[in-house]
């Protein structure tokens, strides 16, 4: 007996076509792309590559840039080139208020004080007198996140960020285009420095990068300490292993060593403790603020 295979209708040898089809694409077609993969910032690619040249492991790199919390922030950059120190009130810190609020942290930290005096041989006045400028006592220490600032300002030596940041100061500008890319050129290497020592600090302290803020120019904690020196002059005041610069008694250890590297000892004189205290911050106003401020906690 002869087989004769049924007959396909029209109807059947469409579905069949229909299946076909869709197996050839379920098996043949590239997995689609999350929408929601992390990616690096496409101005911070080239910025991503070089520190992974200059000897940071691929992983850490790619596993930091592509937190989504990590931006090319020109905002936040263009403060750095038209701030003026000159514009700060520092004279606010000589209030009877603020130095009221001085006089309550010696208190408060007496101990901590005390011991870095000790230690280094700097005046609990003028750590003091650092700490109430730079962060009002620690109680405001910046909304940036550190990685954005230092990256964001380093990836200026690539033409496109360079131009991007230009035409974004519109009439902000304050210098010729000359001058502006002088300044870019020496910000973004000092920024790329920095960048490096920042996450070699993130990693040596075991800390997320991503996590810690600070100012519009990159410094950071209780003391403001831009990277390098947190890195080589970062102090553990509490003896818990760890250097936190957000924490009271590292940051006032922090700045007595920041301050004793540079010369400074007990009983020094004050043109010489004028010239150590321009190297935390490069304006005469502000380390005259200092010393006055130190006066008046002397009592």
């Amino acid at each position: 007996m002869t087989y004769h295979p049924p007959v396909m209708t029209k109807h059947g040898r469409f579905l069949l076509i229909i299946l076909s089809l869709i197996l050839m694409f379920t098996f043949t077609s590239p997995a689609p792309t999350p929408a929601n993969e992390a990616k690096v910032p496409q101005e911070l690619n080239q910025l991503e590559n070089r520190l992974i040249k200059d000897g940071f492991s691929r992983d850490y790199i790619e596993s930091t840039f592509t937190n989504p919390k990590v931006s090319f922030s020109l905002k936040g950059v263009s403060l750095f080139f038209v701030h003026s120190e000159s514009s700060l009130n520092y004279d606010q810190f000589l209030s009877r208020k603020s130095i009221s609020n001085a006089l309550k942290y010696m208190a408060d930290h007496k101990q901590d004080l005390q011991a870095a005096e000790g230690i280094y041989g700097v005046d609990k006045t003028v750590i003091t007198a650092i700490i109430l400028v730079e962060t009002r006592l620690g109680t405001y220490l910046g909304n940036r996140p550190v990685i954005n600032t230092l990256s964001t300002m380093a990836a200026l030596s690539e033409k496109s960020n360079k131009e991007a940041l230009w035409a974004s100061l519109s009439d902000s500008k304050r210098f010729t285009r000359e001058k502006f890319d002088k300044k870019v050129l020496k910000k973004s290497q000092w920024a790329y420095a920095e960048l490096q020592a920042f996450l070699k600090f993130a990693q040596r302290e075991k800390i997320d990068p991503v996590a810690v803020k600070g100012s519009y120019a990159g410094a950071m904690g209780i003391s403001q300490f831009m990277p390098s020196n947190a890195l080589t002059l970062g102090k553990d005041g509490n003896k818990d292993g760890k250097v936190n610069l957000f924490e009271h008694p590292d940051a006032i250890h922090s700045i007595a060593n920041y301050l004793k590297r540079y010369g400074w000892k007990p009983n020094v004189n004050r043109q010489k403790a004028h010239k150590i205290l321009y190297k935390y911050n490069h304006s005469n106003y502000y380390v005259d603020t200092l010393l006055k401020i130190s006066d008046k906690l002397k009592g």
